[in-house]
């Protein structure tokens, strides 16, 4: 029997949007790492794909109902175009909310990756100024060398927040969603351990650097003023020596 037959295809194809709903889209699912993550993403792609193809045997189950309800008679008909209905209005649902779910989790990989992205960044430029704090830890010379590795500092240090700001941001987005959470506030916990540390150690190393710029300064006029002194005492003495003049005639300057 024609209608039989028809109406077991239909029950098929129902049992399959049934069955992929409840795989696909009723389970709880959780993301505690990156690769149950990216599993999740390739499967819905290609849960989406074999909903697509699934599309070919919807349309031949759509038109041999209506053909046979052509030809059957009306007693017949409204039975079978509302079991149809009911399939092309399941299959439509099932393939929109497949497609929603598969571009929500592709944002969610791509933000990840973005959050690992600005991490990566921040940390290469929290690297930079680690290596110049060991750099200006004993350094040596006058003024003018020890300002140029204060200004050197502070050139790495005015570093924007827009990065540690997109950090924050991204970071809330996927923890708010229970999505990698646990490994998330890890991350950020060792991330913002180090930014604080090393904020403050450069502070410090700041305010130490200008101490060093000042007592330089000062030990730089000091030599100065005995530079100068001496040159005085020099030229005089020279002069003392061209005039013949004896030691014992100028007892002050003799000692």
């Amino acid at each position: 029997d024609k209608t039989v037959s028809l109406r077991k295809d239909l029950s098929e194809m129902h049992e399959w949007i049934t069955q992929a709903e409840e795989e696909y889209l009723e389970r709880d699912f959780e993301y505690k790492t990156p690769d149950e993550l990216q599993r999740a993403v390739e499967e819905l792609k290609r849960a989406k794909e074999e909903a697509m193809q699934k599309e070919v045997k919807v349309k031949l189950i759509s038109d041999s109902v209506n053909n046979f309800i052509a030809k059957a008679p009306t007693a017949a008909h409204e039975a079978l175009k509302k079991e149809l209905d009911d399939l092309i209005t399941s299959y439509q649902r099932l393939c929109s909310r497949l497609n929603g779910k598969c571009k929500t989790l592709e944002e969610v990989w791509a933000c990840w990756h973005e959050l690992l992205s600005y991490l990566d960044a921040e940390n290469k430029w929290l690297n930079e100024i680690e290596l110049k704090l060991k750099a200006t830890e004993n350094i040596q010379g006058g003024a003018e060398e020890i300002s140029e590795s204060l200004d050197s500092l502070e050139r790495l240090m005015r570093h924007p927040e827009d990065n540690r700001n997109q950090i924050r941001e991204l970071a809330q987005t996927l923890t708010d969603g229970g999505i990698l959470d646990e490994l998330i506030n890890e991350k950020l916990e060792k991330f913002n351990t180090r930014w604080e540390e090393l904020q403050q150690e450069a502070v410090r190393r700041q305010k130490s650097l200008e101490q060093s710029i000042q007592s330089a300064q000062e030990t730089d006029k000091t030599l100065r003023l005995i530079q100068e002194s001496l040159a005085v005492i020099d030229k005089q003495l020279t002069a003392y020596i061209s005039d013949r003049v004896d030691a014992a005639q100028v007892p002050q300057e003799a000692q």
